[in-house]
């Protein structure tokens, strides 16, 4: 008798994807949660869906990778009894539409895990997570590469940290824990994982908006040009997290950030993408997740506030 899937992941995009393929290469039962039109609600769990994956070269190997083929199932959103784990891998202005309708659907020991780019959905979740007295909230970040090659094709370009730690409620089951690090290379439980995420915001609040706004790839940043803007994001990003109760070393993130910009230097941010194919940003949830909060606090973030404005102005101009 084949075991149910028990691992369902909310987002079929290149992150999505590159998530499932590593649980399903370590032998976990995962499935897809079908939300638009390319995954009908209609489905039931005996239909599946071909996806196409592509591994990263490796260093001592002349030759190009092949594509591997496999087969993973769609789940309606009416069939969740068997699931006792979510992750979400939408955009982060997605997570709260995409997974509020599932709540109820889903069985009341179903663990959430967001894995996101940006902040914010966390603190509308938790209250109703803590709700629900069996349910819990995880959180991640992760730093892998991937590229969306097609609907269904995806091609690893880099690797990269995964952290993941508990925020509210139920502490997810060692067996899922174990699961997911075993499955997703360098990848780490951390005790605290607020700050991680945001470590990883002030990298994308540094690099999204900056290359979008002046179209340009990831290692332009690197021109002194950019040192006094990207400081002065720094400064607002490390003061209104303090206030949140969340101490960060700016030093350490200075050097992380353009770490990171020289790591990816030909490499183009999601949010300079997303404007270039006329799409939603995350903007919101990176640069405007540190005005919320800010405001939160009785602060103001200039620098911060002037980078969303522009970005908005110019998806609405494209």
């Amino acid at each position: 008798m084949t075991r149910a899937v028990d691992i369902a992941i909310l987002g079929a995009g290149a992150i999505g994807q590159l998530i499932c393929r590593q649980l399903t290469a370590a032998g976990e039962h995962v499935g897809f949660i079908a939300r638009d039109r390319q995954e009908p609600l209609s489905l039931q769990d005996s239909q599946s869906q071909k996806l196409s994956f592509t591994p990263l070269i490796a260093s001592d190997d002349s030759h190009s990778p092949q594509p591997i083929d496999y087969r993973v199932p769609i789940i309606a959103a009416n069939a969740l009894d068997h699931i006792r784990l979510v992750i979400v891998c939408v955009k982060a202005y997605q997570v709260i539409d995409a997974l509020l309708p599932l709540l109820h659907q889903l069985p009341r020991q179903c663990h959430i895990l967001l894995l996101h780019n940006g902040m914010g959905p966390h603190l509308a979740l938790a209250p109703l997570i803590e709700k629900m007295e069996s349910r819990g909230l995880s959180l991640g970040t992760t730093s892998q590469g991937v590229l969306r090659q097609a609907r269904w094709q995806i091609k690893q370009t880099g690797k990269g940290l995964t952290q993941l730690g508990h925020f509210t409620g139920i502490e997810l089951a060692e067996h899922y824990r174990s699961a997911i690090l075993t499955a997703i290379p360098n990848s780490e439980w951390v005790d605290t994982i607020v700050p991680c995420l945001w470590q990883k915001l002030a990298v994308n609040a540094a690099i999204n908006p900056l290359t979008a706004l002046h179209q340009c790839p990831n290692g332009a940043l690197a021109k002194t040009d950019f040192s006094a803007i990207i400081e002065g994001i720094l400064d607002e990003l490390v003061t209104v997290a303090a206030q949140d109760g969340v101490p960060l070393d700016k030093p350490l993130l200075h050097d992380r950030i353009y770490q990171v910009i020289q790591l990816t230097a030909a490499n183009f941010s999601s949010m300079h993408q997303d404007v270039a194919h006329q799409r939603q940003t995350e903007i919101d949830q990176i640069n405007g997740y540190i005005c919320e909060r800010a405001q939160a606090h009785g602060l103001t973030t200039p620098i911060n506030a002037k980078l969303c404005q522009q970005i908005k102005q110019l998806t609405v101009a494209t």
